[in-house]
């Protein structure tokens, strides 16, 4: 009986410590905005702020990251590029492939200046989305 009661603590004990070590973030985004190249290939202006209500969620564990929005953005996480610092922003950055095999870079920036407002930044060869976000 006693070496029940010692294998169900290590049980549980050990999926908790498992549970500790699973790195999984998540954000909400209040806005968004859109800058596209034109037909020359120079960057045009970003688009109007749309405010939006959604969740992200960045998942080390399985190597993605989520944007639930209408249409559910998923972004496997390919490489993992070192952590960037400077007087004004902290940047963490993945480089990733879309739903549909497309190769982008997404980077979380910490801007130091603005009270620390995050930002989620989607970068493709043509266009770049970013999303104002805050943890939850």
């Amino acid at each position: 009986m006693n070496f029940i009661r010692t294998f169900i603590l290590l049980l549980f004990l050990g999926l908790g410590l498992q549970q500790t070590y699973s790195q999984s973030y998540q954000f909400k985004t209040s806005g968004f905005s859109v800058l596209e190249k034109n037909e020359r290939g120079k960057w045009g202006q970003w688009s109007n702020l749309d405010l939006v209500n959604l969740s992200v969620i960045l998942d080390t564990n399985k190597h993605r990251i989520v944007v639930y929005s209408q249409e559910i953005q998923l972004f496997s996480i390919m490489d993992y590029i070192e952590r960037e610092e400077n007087d004004t922003d902290i940047v963490y950055s993945f480089m990733c492939k879309d739903n549909d095999g497309r190769e982008c870079k997404l980077s979380i920036i910490t801007r130091k200046k603005q009270d620390y407002r995050k930002q989620l930044y989607i970068n493709y060869d043509d266009h770049i989305i970013v999303y104002n976000i805050f943890s939850v």
